[in-house]
């Protein structure tokens, strides 16, 4: 199976390393000073247990080295979806899907405007792992997960051959039986983790353990949880206290790429997180006090996305 990564941030490029380490054919496709120590040293990946250097097959900051590739594993931000998709557009192969990694519920129909439903699953991860400098990524913990599905719930031959190739890669992937609940639940927990987070100033760690901030941590889960009822997704009676015996056995000095991007005063995904809770809560009628404090004081901090 031919695989690009389309954006080698901490999410595609861990598991684009992954794969690469057994054996799948791998394209990268980055930018920048990134793309070039990549081109000259591989991808370096640091993790608790180990480091190691994987080189792609090919990396460049061209979308058409995509054309070949039987699935494209999508690691931009939410706020680049619209440009990927628009790129991929042009050069997409007929039988090639799309699987987004972001942390959002807006992303598949973004992706679907532009490429046909047919031609996007949906996706999303889990691990802990950011660049931590060009070419070099740092990996925290041992949570490292994927869980992948079709839009219209089926089981495909290519969702099952891309499952398979994740799990020769020993990496834990999922083809959950509706994946648009997946995708709520995951939601669920990142954006109060990411919000609440930056808006303390706290790690993982703080956030489970000082009283209040566990609290408006439960709180802000509640809403989400609500809100996806009343859009017609079948969250589980339980999503809050999955959600929160997740949280405690992550990393106690983990904070989310959000909480990290609003700190160094770079562009964030604060509006498809916060944001969209904010304005689909309006949609529907679903109050969102919490998620109502967080964007009026983090919105400031964050810089335009372009």
């Amino acid at each position: 199976m031919s695989i690009a990564i389309f954006g080698v941030g901490g999410a595609g490029g861990y598991f684009g390393a992954r794969l690469i380490r057994a054996g799948h054919d791998v394209t990268f496709v980055a930018r920048g000073e990134h793309l070039r120590v990549i081109r000259e040293h591989g991808l370096t990946v640091l993790t608790d247990a180990e480091a190691f250097v994987v080189r792609p097959r090919v990396a460049s900051d061209d979308p058409a080295v995509t054309e070949e590739a039987n699935v494209v594993l999508l690691g931009v931000k939410c706020w680049q979806v619209e440009d990927a998709a628009r790129a991929l557009a042009r050069v997409l192969g007929k039988r090639a899907v799309v699987v987004p990694l972001q942390n959002g519920v807006l992303t598949v129909d973004r992706l679907a405007s532009h490429l046909g439903a047919d031609r996007v699953m949906g996706g999303l991860c889990g691990t802990i792992t950011r660049i931590d400098g060009p070419g070099r990524l740092r990996s925290v913990g041992t949570t490292h997960f994927l869980r992948f599905g079709e839009l219209d719930r089926r089981v495909r031959a290519r969702t099952r051959r891309l499952r398979q190739a994740f799990l020769d890669a020993g990496v834990s992937a999922e083809i959950p039986k509706d994946i648009h609940v997946a995708i709520w639940q995951k939601f669920l927990f990142v954006v109060p983790v990411g919000g609440v987070g930056a808006f303390a100033d706290a790690d993982i760690g703080t956030l489970r353990t000082a009283p209040e901030l566990r609290s408006t941590l439960e709180a802000a889960m509640r809403e989400i949880h609500v809100l996806g009822r009343a859009r017609g997704i079948a969250l589980p009676d339980d999503a809050v206290q999955q959600a929160m015996t997740f949280v405690d056995g992550l990393p106690a000095s983990g904070t989310s790429s959000l909480q990290r991007d609003l700190a160094a005063g770079r562009p964030s995904e604060l509006d498809d997180w916060t944001g969209a809770v904010v304005r689909l809560g309006r949609e529907s009628g679903v109050p969102t006090p919490v998620h109502d404090r967080i964007l009026a004081k983090l919105a400031p901090q964050g810089r335009p996305c372009t």
